[in-house]
């Protein structure tokens, strides 16, 4: 299935991302794709070290005339997102990728295809094997677990780079060059509560499916539904017309993910009122979101009656907070026209036998704003009675627009292209602002192909664009100024 990849030009980068896309390399569990990376470079004959955390950094000499460039950092990281579709039989711990060419398309059969950011790996060991392209000093940093809290930026010491200008090969559209990102926080309430045996009889699964999901920073400004607001919405309106008691909630999986998926049982007296709320429900959601979510469905199916439900007023607390918490943007950037200055996404929700953790991932690119926004999820929750707990907080990247890299590579763009290259910051949250912090000197740009879908079963990556990408990085590396 992965051959036909392999025959895609550039063929070195493209037979990388391929063997790289053979390794298991979940966030938090990137062992057998530290000891891949780090074989590479060894087997490459290059100064190859891991760092304390599993970073992994491969230097490369200039080749032959371009010695007297500056020494330039290539910088992506070795993780990806996890995510299928819930029909597709799948284990990431144990298989690689399964790729197609569909098109002018490369995707994964019903998973995500971790062309964020194994494009950018793939392109750094492409020009670390090769020998014919010509390239300043190179140092390769592959970073760990950039999907779930971006530890191995943060934990990157000072003084193992030379480097004096980094390019970061994560961002997802050929036009854009990136001078800026938001940081973020992972917000986490988390709380015990009591059950009681049901008083009804009737008990049915409900779920909520079929939305697009996506990238919670990327994507948040698309206003596609979160599984996690809807089905608590709709749990909501049910408890209140029809006291029906729940059993358990379980939507979401990745704090960077929009929730696609979400799935509760709960039990009720009135079984006709039940299905006929629900199917009114669907209609008005599907219509709400026919645009961003066209295959949206509300199902429901017969269970077995549990043996606990939710205690009443946990319940009747639980729902109100969950509605409280904010989705989305929370505030547009007021300096830079149409990006997302501030955001939440309500990533994960699962209550069950006794406990429960609502898992938030929020972003800004005002440090002020983004803790504004954090007490107010924490003013939500501690309502409920949780403990709140904020974890993983990472800077965001200040935009240097007059950075010479930046003007060489938006000339060159223009040049090549005939048209201006979009400069801008984004939502999402790069690296180069951590990396920034023990590296207040080097200069920073990020850019990459055009990859749609990031971090769900619909993630691809155009391969026209793929090209287009790797002749500008070529032409850039060339272009280097003299020390």
């Amino acid at each position: 299935m992965n051959e036909a990849i392999r025959k895609l030009e550039p063929t070195a980068m493209w037979n990388n991302f391929a063997d790289l896309n053979a390794v298991p390399r979940p966030s938090k569990k990137e062992e057998r794709v530290i000891a891949f990376a780090k074989a590479f470079g060894e087997k490459l004959g290059l100064p190859t070290i891991v760092d304390e955390v599993g970073n992994v950094i491969i230097k490369k000499p200039a080749t032959k005339g371009m010695e007297d460039r500056v020494t330039v950092v290539l910088q992506s990281h070795l993780d990806m997102v996890h995510q299928k579709n819930a029909a597709t039989n799948f284990d990431f711990n144990t298989q690689g990728i399964e790729m197609l060419v569909d098109g002018d398309w490369v995707k994964a059969n019903g998973t995500t295809l971790g062309a964020d950011n194994g494009i950018g790996v793939a392109s750094i060991m492409a020009l670390l094997e090769s020998k014919d392209i010509p390239h300043p000093a190179l140092e390769a940093l592959f970073t760990i677990d950039e999907e779930t809290g971006m530890t191995g930026a943060l934990a990157l010491k000072g003084g193992l780079l030379d480097a004096q200008i980094m390019l970061n090969l994560d961002t997802e559209d050929d036009n854009e060059l990136t001078i800026g990102c938001a940081g973020g926080v992972d917000v986490t309430a988390t709380g015990k509560y009591n059950q009681e045996a049901p008083k009804n009889k009737t008990a049915f699964k409900v779920t909520v499916k079929g939305l697009t999901g996506g990238h919670s920073g990327m994507d948040i400004h698309r206003g596609r539904g979160n599984a996690n607001k809807i089905m608590n919405r709709l749990l909501w309106s049910l408890s209140k017309d029809l006291k029906i008691e729940i059993a358990s909630v379980d939507g979401g999986s990745l704090r960077n993910a929009i929730p696609r998926e979400s799935v509760s049982v709960l039990t009720v007296a009135d079984v006709a009122a039940l299905k006929t709320q629900i199917q009114a429900f669907e209609k008005s959601v599907k219509e709400e979101h026919s645009t961003t979510d066209p295959n949206l469905v509300v199902a429901i199916e017969d269970v077995e009656t549990p043996a606990h439900v939710f205690n009443a007023d946990f319940q009747y607390k639980l729902l109100r907070s969950v509605y409280t918490c904010p989705y989305g943007i929370y505030r547009m950037s007021p300096d830079i026209a149409g990006l997302v200055q501030t955001s939440n996404n309500v990533a994960r929700v699962i209550v069950k036998d006794g406990a429960y953790q609502i898992q938030c991932l929020t972003r800004s690119s005002v440090d002020s704003e983004k803790l504004d926004l954090q007490f107010a999820i924490t003013s939500a929750f501690e309502l409920l009675g949780a403990e709140i707990t904020a974890a993983g907080s990472y800077p965001g990247w200040t935009p240097k627009p007059s950075s010479p890299i930046v003007k060489l590579m938006s000339d060159l763009y223009k040049e090549r292209y005939n048209e201006e290259a979009k400069v801008s910051a984004c939502h999402a949250g790069l690296e180069c602002g951590i990396l920034g912090t023990n590296y207040p000197t080097m200069q920073m740009i990020s850019f990459g192909p055009n990859i749609r879908g990031a971090h769900s079963p619909d993630e691809t990556v155009q391969i026209s664009s793929v090209q287009k990408y790797w002749g500008f990085l070529l032409e850039t590396l060339v272009r280097i100024p003299k020390k």
